[in-house]
């Protein structure tokens, strides 16, 4: 990760399927990671896939 710090200020509701949910929650356990950690995971390497490898400067610089 590079020298820029995420905010983790903002909230994402996002409505799923119960059984979805407890698949999720139990694969999350079995990597010892929370599903708001790999929530941010998946985010980060969709972003990435998008934007491209650089797109800590282009998301983070919007900011300024």
């Amino acid at each position: 990760m590079s020298d820029t710090m995420e905010k983790r200020t903002a909230r994402l509701t996002v409505l799923v399927d119960p059984q979805k949910k407890a698949a999720f929650e139990k694969l999350c356990e079995q990597e010892d990671v929370t599903p708001s950690q790999k929530i941010r995971q998946f985010m980060r390497d969709y972003i990435e896939q998008s934007l491209g490898a650089d797109w800590k400067e282009q998301v983070f610089n919007e900011e300024d």
